[in-house]
């Protein structure tokens, strides 16, 4: 039982963060439906999205929102629920007819958060964008890159799921305080914004001095020597991240390197000659015989594993990080409890998978559901 045992959620399909945050939510035990479109259930398409991890343990039911009685299935499964999420572009629920209104007519204490990437507000809150367009807008893209290179993408981890987490976090808020007033409230968790908390260091960091504009020339940007990643000789990479003196020691004496030959670790004007030097130490190496060479030092360093080694590697492998949920090893609920364990119930649902199963564990007669697939309301997935 985790530690969000008994919290029921309806989620309305959508892309980027608001499967990310509904997935922790479920993972902590919340008791999460997916409302997915009527045409992606009937869709003969790949059985397996690609983001099939982050829909896991959720049924899905699909519902058409256009048909007259469309809205009423989601406001009766709000009845019973205690939080609402949805990524619809701003405007859109209430002219479907759940929007936060028609949703808290139903239910006073409904948790109500939108997901989205530019917020409910501000010139474009209309615009169409991913990941890559939040991230650009919040400074952090530019910041992120090689010397005299274009600014690289970090996949999409900054702005869906930063905005996924902030999510779930501002839904476990509102429960809360919903907890204490009875009343519930409305959620704005933008990516945008999401992204600009994570990278709110570097924007105070600039304003006092002490961040330089050009990318890789930086201390947590990867110009400084100590903290980067190094090829060796056999083509793979390693990295490393000794900071504090001891740590910085270390290394120096892993890689053979006497520190008087050297100018003082946080001259940043004798940065890229030490980054070469560093560079040429690992290349004589292989990985494998690094990691021999750093075991048991505390050198802050770490091969870099490809996603096949991070699943097999010893300490994750010790710690159980990795669960496999329909044949597919996938990182297991996070953080952890001594008590209330998270845990993934299910794997990925495809479209109307569960329509019929799902409505009826939420309130529905099954002479209810068979008269609202009838009509085309619903529709069950066929097996």
């Amino acid at each position: 039982m985790g530690p969000l045992s008994g919290v029921r959620i309806v989620e309305i399909a959508a892309l980027g963060p608001g499967p990310f945050g509904a997935m922790l939510l479920s993972d902590m035990g919340a008791d999460v439906i997916r409302v997915d479109r009527a045409d992606a259930a009937r869709s003969v398409a790949q059985e397996r999205p690609t983001d099939f991890v982050k829909l896991r343990g959720r049924p899905s039911i699909a519902v058409d929102l256009k048909q007259p009685h469309g809205p009423e299935v989601v406001l009766r499964l709000v009845e019973h629920a205690d939080a609402f999420i949805e990524g619809f572009r701003p405007g859109v629920v209430d002219r479907l007819g759940i929007g936060p209104g028609a949703c808290h007519a139903r239910n006073p204490r409904l948790v109500y958060a939108h997901a989205t990437g530019w917020g409910q507000s501000g010139p474009l809150a209309q615009t169409a964008g991913h990941d890559i367009n939040y991230l650009a807008l919040s400074g952090l893209l530019d910041a992120i890159g090689p010397t005299g290179g274009g600014p690289v993408p970090p996949l999409n981890l900054v702005g869906d799921h930063s905005g996924g987490a902030l999510l779930a976090f501002g839904v476990v808020c509102g429960l809360v305080e919903a907890s204490r007033s009875g009343r519930g409230q409305v959620i704005d968790a933008a990516m945008l914004d999401g992204a600009l908390l994570l990278g709110g260091i570097y924007h105070g960091l600039r304003q006092i001095g002490r961040w330089h504009p050009e990318r890789g020339t930086n201390l947590l940007d990867g110009g400084a020597p100590f903290n980067g990643t190094y090829e060796t000789a056999d083509g793979r990479w390693v990295a490393v991240g000794a900071f504090e003196p001891r740590f910085y020691a270390t290394l120096l004496d892993a890689l053979d390197i006497d520190p008087a030959e050297l100018p003082d670790q946080h001259d940043e004007r004798a940065w890229p000659e030490m980054r070469e030097r560093f560079a040429a130490r690992f290349r004589q190496r292989s990985c494998a015989e690094w990691i021999e060479i750093m075991s048991g030092r505390e050198a802050c360093f770490s091969p870099v594993l490809t996603l096949g080694e991070a699943r097999d590697h010893p300490h994750n492998v010790a710690r159980g990080v990795f669960v496999e949920i329909d044949g597919v090893q996938q990182p297991a609920p996070a953080p952890r409890f001594d008590r209330t364990l998270g845990k993934v119930s299910r794997g990925g649902a495809a479209p109307g998978a569960d329509t019929r199963a799902a409505l009826c564990a939420w309130g529905f007669t099954r002479e209810e559901v068979d008269a609202l697939l009838a009509e085309g309301t619903l529709v069950q997935r066929a097996t």
